[in-house]
């Protein structure tokens, strides 16, 4: 992996690979979270995919494409710590593989720029028929997060628990928001965006680093640069004095309660290793007790938010065993914290932090993600160096780091029949 500055406040990642047919080339806008701007900015990458100057339509950008050999261009709308990242991922036949030789990284590379700098237009602003489309595309995806339950409450735990704070705004913002949205407040907003915020490119593929840097200052030639906003940095969750309980009704049949930790430790391979015996695995304390032993979940996992300091659980239960559910998760919690382990626990948890490291030079797509996560949140560690932290936690770091895990905010989605 190498890292390179292209221009004020734009960054390479190239990842050489030779042992995949097809390249990977990202463009990211990196920018803090806020509630005002989320909704706006999750829907400019939708609208500028479906046109630009030279290929005005969704019909001549994929007559483009396909000219390329199949290739992908798709929107992303991502967060990060507290950031939102924003742009393309493009997916096409690695130049080794291509008929006749061809090149098509410059190809791809000039899409990508055309995307971000030259999108279609009418008088000034997007075009209308393209806004409205894709605002009503993003209103109806914000509108059916509340039809999979699971999604919807981790997401009310998390914004409940992070009110506030920027790490508490969902990725695509609220429908509130999304609704207000105009057409020229949003062309205002994305010239803001190209001009003031970090752009992250990442490049997957035989290609060598020259001619990767040329083909992408080349594409982005004609972007504006001002003064760049920095990315959030990332800010651990300050622990409430008295535990926030949350309890809601909808018309489920299945309750789901979700609980969120504050972390006191810094130690991240420790808390990584903890979490993964707590809740973050098939061999976890949640999975064989709370669900297969003790039958109170119908799942029971836990996820660790190492931008943010944070542990969250999530688990489906029936109304009645809220309680029951809700004192053996923390009793889970406590035999972590006491070091009540197997042996086969402890290296269970390691083997399962060590494979999804090792397996992520398997996917371009999961090393774009990493590395995007990594240069948001303003970290430098490669798969391979976490794994090697990994490697060296001993029992006692994991029991010192999960001691210092207190109960923050706890959410109960039950049905409207118990509603009080």
């Amino acid at each position: 992996m190498t890292r390179r500055k292209l221009a004020d406040g734009v960054y390479l990642t190239y990842l050489p690979a030779r042992k995949f047919k097809t390249s990977l080339l990202s463009a990211q806008f990196v920018t803090p979270l806020a509630e005002e701007t989320t909704s706006a900015y999750a829907l400019l990458p939708a609208v500028l995919r479906r046109g630009t100057v030279t290929y005005p339509d969704m019909g001549a950008l994929s007559a483009r494409l396909d000219g390329l050999y199949g290739a992908r261009v798709d929107y992303t709308v991502r967060k990060k710590g507290e950031n939102q990242c924003v742009g393309f991922v493009a997916s096409f036949i690695d130049d080794s593989f291509a008929p006749g030789g061809e090149k098509l990284l410059e190809s791809v590379a000039a899409l990508l720029g055309e995307l971000v700098c030259d999108p279609a237009t009418e008088r000034g602003r997007f075009v209308p028929a393209y806004f409205e489309s894709e605002k009503t595309n993003l209103i109806d995806a914000i509108r059916s997060i509340i039809n999979d339950k699971r999604d919807y409450a981790d997401g009310r735990l998390l914004r409940e628990m992070c009110a506030g704070e920027p790490y508490g705004v969902p990725r695509l913002g609220s429908e509130t928001s999304a609704e207000k949205l105009q057409p020229k407040k949003l062309y205002a907003l994305y010239g803001r965006l190209i001009a003031t915020a970090r752009l992250e490119l990442f490049y997957s593929g035989s290609a060598d680093l020259d001619r990767v840097e040329r083909a992408l200052q080349t594409a982005f030639s004609t972007l504006p640069r001002e003064t760049i906003q920095e990315a959030a940095a990332a800010r651990d969750h300050a622990p409430r004095q008295e535990v926030l309980r949350v309890t809601e009704a909808l018309d489920v049949t299945q309750g789901k309660l979700g609980m969120g930790f504050a972390c006191g430790s810094g130690d991240v391979p420790a808390l990584l290793m903890g979490n993964t015996l707590f809740g973050g695995s098939s061999n976890s304390k949640l999975f064989m007790n709370v669900r297969e032993k003790l039958s109170l979940c119908y799942y029971a996992s836990s996820l660790y938010h190492r931008q943010k300091g944070i542990i969250t659980v999530s688990s489906g239960i029936e109304f009645d065993k809220f309680q029951q559910a809700y004192d053996e998760i923390l009793a889970q919690l406590e035999a972590v914290r006491k070091g009540d382990l197997e042996d086969w626990e402890l290296e269970g948890a390691r083997s399962t932090l060590l494979n999804a490291y090792a397996s992520m030079g398997d996917s371009q797509g999961k090393l774009e993600n990493f590395y995007l996560g990594q240069a948001a949140t303003g970290q430098s560690e490669t798969p391979e160096a976490l794994a090697e932290q990994v490697r060296q936690v001993t029992a006692q770091r994991i029991f010192d780091a999960m001691s210092t895990v207190t109960l923050d905010t706890v959410y109960f989605l039950k049905g409207k029949e118990g509603a009080e």
